[in-house]
Parts: structure tokens; C-alpha cells; sequence
């Protein structure tokens, strides 16, 4: 959800088919869990869990490494975590559902819905439409980038109002490159579906997704800096090794593009549920996965943006692509995606990966995981 943000995709060529319920099971992925165990022995990330299912293997899941450095408890596949910019993917769900019902238009300008708002420093709303903002088109900066990071104890605990954040970024110059990740767009699109529907962002994706799909342990926290039942710490990096307990933070910053808290699991449900159709109708799910190519310094090669989901090709296992989002979070790094043939995975680990090279074993870990599912 923010300035390095991780995301990821899966996908096969066109829209996954329904989902399948999974088969009896497996006895383990061991490639998996060895790539998830190094993750905490030879990148040293303080914990790691996965939850993957399979069409013909099942529900398997693992975890590894500690999710509270004080005590010592180990880290757990099944707690609540933040999920950062996967909220991007609800936020999507919920516009394209409105366009669905006819009470929004993605080709629309956001003036239209918020006039006057975005009319600063060259930017102009009567130029973005509601569709440039939930595939990164818009040409807008993100907020996230001008945050205080060095300084983020003196904010995280406060409220950021959305005009706040849109300000923040229209005072930026514009981004150099047409396609640009940015965290604003979603702050626009849920101010844009509070004025459609007078509800907030959070109360709309908790009514039209996590009701319907049952998902018992995903929330909007709203202004809370605590994460609600059992979660593992997160942890970011003070200098070369030493880390810092950052999991008390408010959310607001990220908004419709980056507050939601949920598990593995419902992470899991949410997109089998999306991608096999149960969430929009076929034109909707057409639009989400029309794609766009994205800038490989902001995301990684080969991965291209739809509204609101990402699709790249799954290394190591025929060239599939699978679908997805991820996100970066202060203190949590979730990736995770869903293919074509109904392979699942989402990875957590409650660390700050601190090298290049840690960055690539998450991913990788998240390919092992689809690939081995087989």
C-alpha cells in the first residue's frame, strides 16, 4: 500500500475459473516450507506464515520464526495481520459494483463526483476518470512518498483525513512515467463511493463483500492503532539489524488504499470468491482483469495492473500467470495470489525485509507455494 509497496497477481489467461472446493489433502509441501523457513534462518525476517490450497492437495498451511520478539511465541498461520494495499482490491470490488448498479461510471471524470477536489499544481479532475484511478493512470503522485518517515512516531498514531492526504500529494511535482502506483487514487475512489452511496468506504466493503463471504476476521479498523484479537507483532528495521515494535499504528493514512485487517485465510477466500464470479457480474470481472503494463521500478517485470488486482507470470511451473495483490505495511508484508485452475496462496511475514535479495525469497516462496499445489 505504500512507497516499495509489494503487491502480487496470479491468474491464467482470462479470468480463473470457479473455484474448486479443495481434495483430501497432503502430507506437506516441502519445497514450500523450506523456502518459508529461510526466510527466517538465511534472510533472518522475524516470522513467516503461508496458507495454500490446492485443487487436488487441499488446505495445507505452515509458519515459521517468532511473532513477538519480547516473549518469544512463535509465529502462527491463522492470527489477523494488516494487509496494506490489498485493500486495493476491495476498494475496486466495491466501485465496480456500483458501476454495475449504474450509479457510477468508470470512464467518468471524478469531477464530476468530487468537484472541485483535485484541481491543484496542474492536476486537473476533469481529466481522470474513476477508471485511471483504480488502474494507477491518473498521473497523480502518492502521499505516501511525502509521509515523515523519519520522523513517524510523531503521526502514526493520529487520524489522516482524506483532504489531508489528497493534499499532500497534489503539492508533489507530477510523476515522471504514465503509469504510476499510487496509494492517492484509492483515497479518491473511496471518497467517491462515500459520495454515491453516503456511506464510508469501510462500512460499504464490510456490507457488499466481508458479510456475504463470511469473512469472521477481516475488519476496517477505522481510527483504532490496535489490531483486534490474536495477531503476531510487527517489526521495522532500525539500522542494520536492530527492530523496532511498530504494530500499533493508525490506519487512515492509507485509507481505501491500504487499512484493512484480515488473515490468510480470508485473504484466500476473498479472491477465489472474486475471480470465480461471485462478486460481479461478467462485464465487471472483465474490467478488473483488463490489464495495463506497469512500471517494473514500482512493482517487478513482467507484472501488469488491472483495477485494482495485478496479473505475472508464475515462474517455475509453465508459464501461467497468476492473480493478485499484496501490500507494505508498516511492521507486515503480505503477498498472495490466486491461477487459473484454482491454486491459492498468501504469504505474511511481520518483518522489514532488509536486502534485494530478501525482497526476491518472498516472492519466490509465494511461487514455490502456487507452483507446488499442483
Amino acid at each position: 500500500m505504500l512507497a516499495g509497496v509489494v503487491l502480487l497477481a496470479l491468474g491464467g489467461a482470462g479470468v480463473p475459473a470457479a473455484a474448486r472446493e479443495p481434495g483430501p489433502g497432503c502430507s506437506g509441501l516441502p519445497a514450500t516450507k523450506a523456502a518459508l523457513h529461510a526466510l527466517t534462518t538465511t534472510h533472518r525476517l522475524v516470522g513467516a506464515a503461508i496458507e495454500v490450497h490446492g485443487p487436488t492437495c487441499g488446505r495445507w498451511s505452515d509458519a515459521s520464526g517468532r511473532a513477538d520478539l519480547r516473549t518469544g511465541r512463535p509465529m502462527r498461520a491463522d492470527e489477523r495481520i494488516r494487509i496494506g494495499s490489498t485493500t486495493k482490491t476491495f476498494t475496486a470490488t466495491v466501485v465496480l459494483q456500483l458501476v454495475a448498479e449504474g450509479r457510477l461510471g468508470l470512464d467518468t471524470p471524478i469531477e464530476t463526483y468530487l468537484p472541485g477536489l483535485v484541481r491543484a499544481n496542474g492536476y486537473d479532475g476533469r481529466r481522470i476518470t474513476v477508471r485511471d484511478l483504480l488502474r494507477h493512470t491518473s498521473g497523480l503522485p502518492d502521499h505516501v512518498d511525502a509521509m515523515d518517515w523519519d520522523r513517524v512516531d510523531r503521526w502514526r498514531y493520529r487520524h489522516h483525513s482524506p483532504a489531508e492526504l489528497i493534499a499532500m500529494a497534489l503539492a508533489q511535482p507530477p510523476p515522471t512515467a504514465g503509469w504510476h502506483y499510487s496509494t492517492t487514487n484509492y483515497v479518491l475512489a473511496g471518497l467517491i463511493v462515500e459520495r454515491v452511496t453516503g456511506h464510508d468506504i469501510g462500512v460499504e466493503i464490510t456490507r457488499r463483500i466481508i458479510g456475504p463471504l463470511g469473512l469472521s476476521d477481516t475488519d476496517w479498523p477505522g481510527d483504532s492503532v490496535r489490531i483486534r484479537g490474536a495477531h503476531p507483532r510487527g517489526y521495522a528495521l532500525v539500522g542494520a539489524e536492530g527492530r523496532r515494535d511498530v504494530t500499533e499504528f493508525n490506519m487512515s493514512f492509507g485509507g481505501a488504499g491500504g487499512a484493512l485487517v484480515s488473515t490468510l485465510a480470508d485473504q484466500n477466500r476473498f479472491f477465489a470468491a472474486l475471480l470465480s464470479g461471485r462478486l460481479l457480474d461478467p462485464i465487471g470481472l472483465a474490467a478488473l482483469t483488463r490489464t495495463v503494463p506497469a512500471d517494473p521500478d514500482r512493482l517487478w517485470p513482467g507484472a501488469r495492473y488491472g483495477l485494482g488486482i495485478i496479473s505475472t507470470p508464475l515462474a517455475g511451473c509453465g508459464g501461467a500467470l497468476y492473480w493478485g495483490h499484496g501490500g507494505t505495511t508498516p511492521g507486515f508484508r503480505t503477498l498472495g495470489g490466486v491461477t487459473a485452475d484454482g491454486r491459492r496462496a498468501q504469504l505474511v511475514v511481520n518483518d522489514e525485509p532488509a536486502s534485494y535479495e530478501s525482497w526476491q525469497a518472498l516472492s519466490a516462496t509465494l511461487h514455490t507455494a502456487l507452483c507446488e499445489a499442483r
